[in-house]
């Protein structure tokens, strides 16, 4: 049942949802034996007749009537409809181009992200500087209200790797944002590092990237990332983020002034 089940999968991602209107039609005239005549010339390009000829073999391998069959293929068909009208994924890219792929920039994506929040933004980062128009972004939506909250890895003089001490920085660019660190790194993580660079707003709205928060990743370095709208990746992130709060893995930065509770991510 699990190579049927597979063999549903692939066709419907393949073709249109009317191509699979078509099959389900055919299926339900047919049986397992006579399937290849009655598919025969139903979709038209290489990989997709391959895909038919997997569900055939597929199906001959169990006793699924083409009542059932037919079934599969709509309802798969219906959730693949329902998921990618629910979330979108764009591909994120920053360095040399061709003509062959259309992408989006890393900071244009950022600041979509940053710009999208009216409730709650949280960002993470190895290292951030000379990044001026993220930083306005940023004040900006805390003007308007928004809760943005940053985990950046620490300074050297504060217990982390790097040189810089970006916490700082980004406390005096933006003075109303929430800058945690990752402290309490108990086994296996004694010796991790902030190395996840990702931003969400409002549990709808996420950019998971290779770039950190600087000038070099937003113009000059070759980085690679995805900006997804919708579905469960950006809530479950968010979730994530706010229990690395909740539960004390990572705490406000020392010297970090506080306007609310400092266990609490709302």
């Amino acid at each position: 049942m699990d190579k049927l089940l597979d063999a549903v999968a692939g066709l419907v991602y393949l073709v249109s949802p009317e191509k699979i209107q078509a099959i389900a039609s055919r299926v339900r005239g047919t049986n397992a034996y006579k399937a290849a005549t009655a598919l025969n010339g139903v979709v038209g390009t290489p990989i997709a007749t391959g895909a038919i000829d997997q569900l055939i073999e597929a199906w001959r391998a169990t006793t699924v009537s083409a009542a059932e069959l037919a079934s599969m293929l709509l309802a798969a068909r219906h959730v693949l409809s329902k998921a990618m009208a629910d979330q979108s994924a764009e591909l994120v890219w920053t360095g040399p181009t061709t003509p062959f792929v259309a992408a989006r920039r890393t900071e244009q994506a950022l600041l979509q992200v940053i710009n999208a929040a009216n409730a709650t933004l949280f960002l993470t980062s190895f290292v951030a500087y000379d990044v001026s128009s993220i930083v306005k972004a940023l004040n900006a939506a805390n003007a308007r209200g928004v809760v943005v909250s940053m985990l950046l890895e620490s300074s050297q003089d504060h217990g982390g790797s790097v040189s810089i001490d970006g916490i700082g920085k980004m406390r005096s660019l933006v003075p109303a944002a929430r800058l945690y660190a990752w402290h309490n790194k108990v086994d296996p993580f004694s010796n991790g590092r902030v190395h996840a660079k990702v931003a969400v707003a409002d549990e709808t709205m996420c950019f998971i990237t290779s770039a950190n928060l600087t000038g070099y990743a937003m113009d000059r370095n070759m980085e690679a990332g995805v900006l997804v709208t919708g579905g469960s990746i950006p809530r479950l992130l968010e979730m994530h983020l706010r229990s690395l709060v909740d539960t004390n893995v990572i705490a406000i930065a020392s010297g970090e002034p506080l306007g609310r509770e400092a266990g609490s991510f709302d």
